[in-house]
């Protein structure tokens, strides 16, 4: 078993995302999700090595998961496995976006051991989703990700949505966990929902300050980047189509992992230090390959050429993935290196 000075550890659920099938709204398609999945199956198709820690159950919908993330080419050595079944989040389209109704208990999703003596072997640890906060997963998350802290590049996204029920105790794994991070990816709802009261650019520019690098993605608004000197790099939302931003903000973060392990910032806190010129160019492609879930069906991300915004090529879709709380009126946090083309909405996740 293997890692590497380049290689992400994914520590978190992988579920099905019960989805209103277009054709008829009655009927419901399975899709694989997770944010922790699809954050380790977009790294394999950006071709950054990523081990799944999740585990998986003995249902149809587990060998559903597994083939996608197998697919992919993510590393599942790690994975846990349980007879018990997985965990569904049932989609419930509105006219403000879409909701989640959660079934979690008595599941396989959150039966994950701690990987404590595993960290040390890659290059980052990931950490977020439902997972951190979701018993009994939240301890075996909260010590990996402790351990990652010390022994590694601990990266977290906390994915706060507005249809997830934040009470006084998850929100305070969910901070404590950020503490610890050394790599931060929030949207502006994570942080209207952690930090109320303090705008999200000045939490951030603390966050940052405390030797970190951070990253807060604001929709259609674009994308920013703050590190430990007091520096902000902005770029704004790429115009593409829109025809799903499913899954989206996750693409968004398996890229910015991906550049950073591509730029060697993994090693010696090179991540905090990240000049302003190259902190555009890792929110331009993370812009980008948010873009390319966005501007198709089907939500596996694909690499932009070098200099332009086709992607290099348009994986297979799996069966599907979804973004915890993405909301199809919205977009995904795309950024261009090149100017937007005229007439063309935004598309940007949070």
């Amino acid at each position: 078993m293997t890692g590497g000075p380049d290689a992400v550890l994914v520590m978190g659920e992988a579920l099905i995302d019960l989805v209103p099938s277009a054709d008829d709204p009655l009927t419901h398609r399975a899709q694989p999700g997770g944010a922790p999945a699809n954050v380790a199956a977009g790294l394999a198709l950006l071709g950054t090595p990523s081990w799944f820690a999740g585990a998986l159950g003995g249902d149809g919908f587990a060998r559903l998961i597994e083939e996608r993330l197998v697919l992919a080419g993510t590393e599942l050595g790690l994975c846990a496995r349980s007879e018990l079944p997985t965990a569904l989040a049932v989609a419930d389209p509105g006219p403000d976006g879409t909701g989640y109704h959660f079934h979690l208990q008595d599941t396989a999703t959150f039966r994950l051991p701690e990987r404590v003596s595993d960290v040390g072997r890659f290059g980052a640890v990931y950490a977020g989703g439902l997972a951190a906060v979701v018993p009994p997963a939240a301890d075996a998350v909260a010590a990996t990700a402790r351990a990652g802290a010390e022994h590694s590049v601990l990266v977290v996204d906390p994915n706060v949505r507005e249809d997830r029920t934040l009470d006084g105790s998850a929100a305070h794994r969910l901070r404590e966990l950020c503490a610890r991070a050394h790599v931060l990816k929030v949207s502006d709802e994570d942080v209207t929902a952690l930090w109320p009261g303090t705008a999200p650019d000045e939490t951030c520019a603390r966050l940052a300050a405390e030797n970190r690098l951070v990253v807060l993605t604001r929709g259609a608004a674009g994308s920013t980047a703050f590190t430990r000197d007091g520096a902000r790099t902005s770029v704004p939302a790429v115009r593409v189509d829109v025809v799903n931003t499913i899954g989206a903000g996750d693409a968004f973060m398996a890229a910015v992992l991906s550049w950073l392990a591509d730029a060697g910032a993994f090693r010696d806190g090179g991540a905090a230090r990240l000049p302003g010129g190259r902190a555009a160019e890792m929110l331009a492609f993370a812009s980008q390959v948010a873009a390319s879930v966005v501007a198709r069906s089907g939500t596996e991300p694909s690499r932009p050429r070098p200099g332009g915004r086709t992607p290099l090529s348009a994986p297979r879709p799996a069966t599907g993935t979804a973004a915890r709380g993405a909301r199809p009126a919205r977009t995904a946090d795309c950024a261009p290196p090149a100017p937007p083309s005229p007439g063309a909405p935004d598309s940007g996740v949070r």
